[in-house]
């Protein structure tokens, strides 16, 4: 580890040989936890390329543990976190509208490691579980149309960096692995980073991965989702080309809004403001949601325009839709508890 980190300190970019050769020596128990941190570290001070990221998903994914889903297509919408925004769970909550427009959503998540809350710290304050069997997990995407893996179920080794993680307490290369990681062979996805001279070699990781269509997001303002606060950066990643282009709010016939707008707390704080959005509560939080929900649509492909999918996702929040999935959802874990405790 220690020549690694020697080069990374001379600013010179691993291949992505040499990261598989890293990422073995980072899920290896016998690995110093103090030069694992020293590494990450260093790493994010210099600055993560495509060939790194790549190499380091591409492992972490193949020690992953994969539920039986049945053949379909399935997007998920988790972004990197690490924007420092203290925004809500925006995708958390997108992820609802979408499974009601009619994707199968595959959500990988986790609790908070930079953030004051995770996407599943504040599932479980809206009712959900993240100790689902695998078989549990399966039962929920056939029933509901959407599914939440929970990334230290799914990858067991990597209990040990989210420890280290945990201390270093700010963003590392695993925010940017991490919705690169889902256990499930994903068709699309839609993610946000909060580095907007990344986004072209983002999308260009995603096609690495295979993904057949992507749209990856840094947002106006410095956040890991599409906002209302200016104009966002985008890259559409279909079949091996990458396409550029930005949005606003405007384009799209929202209102525009500052950043400050869309700020959360903690995970019941959260939960709070998406009940208030799937109640139809309008406003800027409703409007980020609606945005980023219909980018997610239109990167699936059911919609022929983001402004298209906008609008859909506008009415299945009103017509009652996303509500009655956050319900469906929640009443389907419920049952799973009862079985715990009846068995």
């Amino acid at each position: 580890m220690k020549s690694y980190i020697e080069a990374i300190r001379a600013n010179r970019n691993l291949t992505f040989q040499e990261m598989e050769g890293v990422a073995g020596l980072l899920f290896d128990e016998r690995t110093d936890e103090k030069k694992i941190a020293s590494f990450l570290k260093s790493l994010a001070q210099k600055g993560e390329t495509a060939d790194e990221v790549a190499a380091l998903a591409s492992v972490m994914s193949s020690h992953a543990i994969r539920p039986e889903f049945p053949e379909g297509s399935y997007i998920d919408n988790c972004g990197t976190g690490g924007d420092g925004s203290n925004s809500f769970n925006i995708s958390t909550a997108s992820a609802f509208v979408m499974a009601a427009s009619g994707v199968c959503v595959a959500k990988h998540g986790n609790r908070k490691i930079s953030s004051a809350a995770g996407s599943h710290d504040v599932l479980e304050e809206l009712g959900m579980r993240n100790d689902l069997t695998l078989s549990e997990t399966t039962a929920m995407m056939e029933q509901t149309g959407i599914a939440f893996l929970f990334a230290p179920n799914v990858h067991p080794k990597m209990k040990r960096i989210g420890e280290i993680r945990r201390r270093i307490g700010s963003p590392t290369i695993f925010n940017l692995v991490g919705p690169l990681t889902n256990p499930v062979p994903l068709y699309s996805q839609y993610t946000g980073i909060n580095r907007k001279e990344f986004v072209m070699e983002y999308a260009s990781v995603l096609n690495m991965l295979g993904r057949k269509r992507a749209v990856v997001v840094a947002g106006a303002g410095g956040l890991d989702e599409a906002t209302l606060a200016g104009r966002n950066t985008l890259v559409l990643a279909d079949r091996g080309d990458l396409i550029p282009f930005t949005l606003t709010a405007e384009d799209v016939g929202l209102e525009p809004a500052n950043v400050e707008a869309i700020r959360g707390g903690d995970a019941a704080h959260n939960a709070t403001i998406i009940r208030s959005i799937m109640d139809g509560q309008r406003g800027p939080q409703f409007d980020t949601v609606v945005f980023n929900a219909g980018i997610g649509l239109f990167t699936e492909g059911i919609v022929r325009t983001v402004q298209e999918g906008v609008r859909l996702a506008e009415d299945s929040i009103l017509a009652g839709r996303a509500k009655r999935k956050l319900e469906e959802v929640a009443a389907f874990c419920e049952q799973c508890s009862n079985k715990v405790v009846t068995s």
